[in-house]
């Protein structure tokens, strides 16, 4: 028998996936295609193609897609289609939802630089919430890797040179340097809100404790946090003493029941805290390759 948690993080990464869908169709739809704005990325080339031929960015989003992943499927294999095939469809569907209520009307008028700043930031937040739910929309992420397969180029460098030339392409549509503009401000913010997004249950902490009841505040963080922790044997460098050194990796948002627990236990206590990036390992994100 499944145990809850098989059940429970599969379909909690899968509604992660939809609501960031549905907030990405919403905020391309709503702010950034309405204002006539070419973005990065697939939608960005889908844009084009819709500004050009009138081709709905639902349509040509959904179509790329099963070409670009038909050609991953011969290089990458099956497991990377997997993956992406959800996002795909759960996008394209997104995408036309939001083309049917909105009708291709903005919904600021006559502010197109505050609607590129909410869509970037409505966009970034969607595509933050799928990616934290281990999604893939497909689209570019496809090339850069297909290219950082073949070539000695980042997937990261990969998909920036591919923005670059799809946003800067729509001068050839509007003649219009303030649209490209626009496109690299969206560009910036998305990525921002993107990263924010995906860091924000990331952000972890390191805390070196230096207490003579070092044993009480180690039950406390057992019991109370549900935490672990090490202990190491140092010497203070003036009093030549030997002392116990607590180390503790906890998450961020802990921070300050930990420090309101040693202080009850010990308000004589030195402690250091420091920020750390990628933390490992049970209780904290899991390993991925």
């Amino acid at each position: 028998m499944k145990s809850f948690a098989s059940i429970y993080h599969p379909i909690r990464d899968y509604v992660l996936i939809l609501v960031g869908t549905l907030l990405f169709g919403f905020g391309f739809n709503g702010f950034i295609l309405a204002n006539e704005v070419v973005p990065g990325g697939l939608t960005g080339i889908c844009s084009l193609i819709f500004f050009t031929t009138k081709i709905p960015v639902s349509i040509s989003y959904l179509v790329v897609n099963v070409l670009l992943l038909a050609i991953a499927y011969k290089i990458m294999g099956l497991r990377f289609i997997l993956n992406t095939i959800f996002g795909v469809f759960a996008l394209s569907f997104s995408l036309s939802l939001f083309e049917w209520l909105l009708g291709g009307k903005p919904i600021i008028d006559d502010q197109p630089f505050m609607s590129i700043i909410i869509g970037g930031c409505i966009c970034g937040g969607g595509l933050g919430l799928i990616f934290s739910a281990n999604g893939s929309t497909g689209g570019t992420d496809i090339i850069g890797m297909i290219i950082n397969k073949y070539k000695n180029i980042s997937i990261g460098r990969a998909l920036l040179f591919c923005d670059l030339i799809i946003i800067s392409s729509s001068y050839l549509i509007f003649q219009d340097v303030e649209k490209i503009v626009y496109g690299f401000v969206e560009m910036v913010v998305n990525n921002y809100i993107l990263d924010a997004v995906l860091n924000a249950n990331r952000q972890s902490v390191q805390f070196l404790i230096f207490s003579q009841k070092y044993d009480e505040i180690v039950e406390r963080i057992i019991k109370d946090l549900h935490r672990g922790c090490t202990l190491l044997d140092g010497e203070g460098g003036y009093s030549q003493k030997p002392i116990k050194v607590i180390v503790l990796l906890a998450k961020k948002t802990e921070s300050i029941t930990i420090f309101r627990m040693i202080k009850a236990i010990d308000s004589h206590a030195f402690i250091s805290q420091s920020n750390v990036h990628g933390v490992y390992g049970e209780g904290f994100d899991q390993m991925k390759t």
